[in-house]
């Protein structure tokens, strides 16, 4: 692959915890990967990583070692289940507002070199609006947001896309409805999402379907396995893969924006901002 082709860099959040957005994060990393893309997942959480938890990984570095100069971003790299590889929480993008120009330079560097190696890296976030959030979701191309059928989820949903369209300008939203029960329960949600949008904010979302509720995800996550490895023929597994696909259609961004190093220049700014 050459150097010069964008990165698709998709941000996976949801406003509030509890929706199953690592859960997404990492099956929809895997599931890619089974598309033959080169997937790279970055476990943002910074408070609370729980990538590693769930797969049952022991990483020795994360991002905060390379800022220090303690190893490479090769190094950092975790390799996962389904080939796909790893980047452990870091110690913060509060951290990353006050980096040196040298710092700065180094991880825009080791992003750089990573570029001709990931075909699409996938940010999973914390849950809230906190200000390492909105830096991520920002700096990404695309935020794929995590419902679930309680009204909170609903409601956090909707203050984390007006705090990143009226403070930031986003206008673009594609919504995932997980752990549903029913055939329609997730066109459901977000047509009430999508109600209170159109009402308030002009932004566009887009409904790209949704995760039935499936026992084996419980299962998986105590045996510390990703569901596409544990139950790869489970209907949760199956829709998974249908996400995947949709995923894969999504335009790549428009070179040299999209560049790998550019999502970090964007995260940069967005953490020194204030954001």
């Amino acid at each position: 692959m050459s150097q010069n082709r964008p990165v698709q860099v998709i941000a996976v959040s949801g406003g509030k915890g509890g929706v199953g957005k690592s859960n997404i994060s990492v099956n929809l990393s895997i599931a890619l990967a089974q598309l033959r893309r080169r997937v790279v997942l970055m476990d943002a959480d910074l408070g609370l990583a729980n990538v590693d938890v769930l797969l049952g990984l022991t990483p020795k570095y994360t991002l905060a070692d390379v800022l220090t100069g303690e190893c490479s971003m090769s190094e950092v790299l975790v390799s996962g289940p389904g080939g796909i590889k790893i980047v452990p929480a870091a110690s913060g993008v509060q951290r990353m507002a006050e980096l040196s120009a040298q710092e700065h330079a180094g991880l825009i560097s080791a992003f750089s070199e990573l570029s001709d190696q990931v075909d699409i890296l996938i940010i999973d976030t914390a849950a809230g609006i906190s200000d390492t959030v909105v830096s991520f979701v920002r700096a990404a191309n695309e935020a794929l947001v995590v419902v679930c059928d309680e009204p909170s989820s609903i409601t956090d949903a909707y203050a984390l896309i007006k705090l990143l369209h009226k403070e930031h300008g986003l206008q673009r939203f594609r919504v995932v409805a997980n752990m549903t029960r029913r055939s329609n329960e997730g066109q459901q949600m977000f047509n009430k999402l999508n109600a209170v949008c159109e009402r308030f904010l002009e932004v566009a979302l887009e409904y790209v379907g949704q995760v039935p509720f499936d026992e084996s995800v419980r299962k998986a996550v105590q045996k510390q396995k990703a569901l596409l490895e544990f139950a790869p023929h489970c209907k949760a597994s199956q829709s998974l893969r249908e996400l995947a696909k949709q995923v894969d259609r999504w335009p790549l961004p428009s070179a040299p924006t999209g560049k790998l190093e550019f999502f970090v220049e964007r995260l940069l700014q967005a953490a020194a901002s204030g954001y």
